[in-house]
């Protein structure tokens, strides 16, 4: 019997988890030769998430959860997830059921028939989600992979199966700073993509908003890509070209026409606009020395306040 380990995330999905279990169930009927084991990760949540899963865990015997102290975010629910897994296969899965779970079949076909070590999906559509959300990921993904040498692909979900080797891969990696579509790639393991329409939650509405997201891709462009201070520093360089160039321009003036350039004006534009670039590159190397200063803290990824390995 193979063993399938389903990591869940959970904030605030005391709604979503007996449709989500009974979903998992109906598929583990079409796996035979397969368990299932569910791994919950209450990140902190608001609700009645983590009495729901005390319930269930009670209930049966697949049920396993974590309980954090307070909110960590999804990326340390996922780390935690995976470190308590211990299935011969790892997947990620969301509670909300946006992530269909009737996908697994195929997924754990292409690692055990196929011979690759991960199974992902990949949205090939956005619908119902705002346009200007849209707009921005997919330039999120474009810029990125320009930019660095972790390719991450358009649309690429945490909804994944990976064998254990793979995980063990990615547990090793105990950074702080976490951008798992970044992770999961830079590892390395052959991957089968694998698409799928976007679905809407079946409860509750995203945890995400658009200046989470844009904090969180900030957060995979600094984690994998030294690229913007190249930028910065080339900023630096074309600015000392150009105050070069005008300088020899204002020296050349007056000794041709004995007249030095008038003008306050346009020299507040250009020192207002020099000064702007000079505090977005200094920005930009407060992310990196900001993003630094975190690691060196070496504080835990996640605190667990409560499991059911415990009870």
């Amino acid at each position: 019997m193979s063993k399938i380990s389903l990591v869940i995330p959970c904030y605030n999905e005391e709604a979503n988890i007996p449709l989500f279990t009974e979903a998992i169930t109906a598929v583990e009927r079409e796996m035979p030769g397969v368990t299932f084991e569910l791994v919950f990760v209450d990140d902190g949540s608001a609700d009645a998430t983590l009495s729901a899963l005390r319930g269930l865990s009670k209930a049966d015997s697949r049920v396993r959860y974590l309980s954090f102290s307070r909110n960590f975010g999804k990326e340390a629910a996922m780390f935690a997830g995976l470190k308590a897994a211990t299935g011969d296969y790892i997947a990620l899965i969301d509670a909300d059921l946006q992530h269909p779970p009737a996908l697994l079949p195929e997924m754990y076909a292409a690692i055990t028939e196929e011979g690759f070590d991960c199974a992902a999906t990949r949205r090939i559509s956005r619908r119902g989600e705002p346009k200007i959300r849209s707009f921005f990921a997919r330039k999120f993904y474009r810029l990125v992979n320009k930019i660095s040498q972790t390719e991450i692909i358009d649309g690429a979900t945490d909804y994944r199966m990976m064998t254990r080797q793979m995980v063990d891969a990615i547990l090793s990696l105990e950074e702080y700073n976490r951008f798992s579509k970044g992770l999961f790639s830079w590892v390395g393991f052959s991957t089968k993509w694998i698409p799928f329409e976007n679905i809407p939650r079946v409860h509750g509405e995203t945890k995400w908003s658009f200046w989470s997201l844009f904090s969180y891709s900030l957060d995979g462009i600094i984690a994998f890509s030294v690229r913007p201070l190249a930028i910065s520093s080339l900023f630096g360089i074309l600015f000392c070209f150009f105050a070069l160039l005008g300088s020899a321009f204002i020296v050349v003036r007056w000794l041709i026409f004995g007249d030095p350039v008038a003008g306050w004006a346009s020299t507040v534009c250009i020192i207002l606009f020099a000064t702007g670039i000079q505090l977005f590159c200094t920005g930009i190397l407060g992310q990196y020395v900001a993003k630094s200063y975190l690691e060196t803290k070496n504080r835990p990824i996640y605190i667990t306040k409560e499991s059911s390995d415990s009870e």
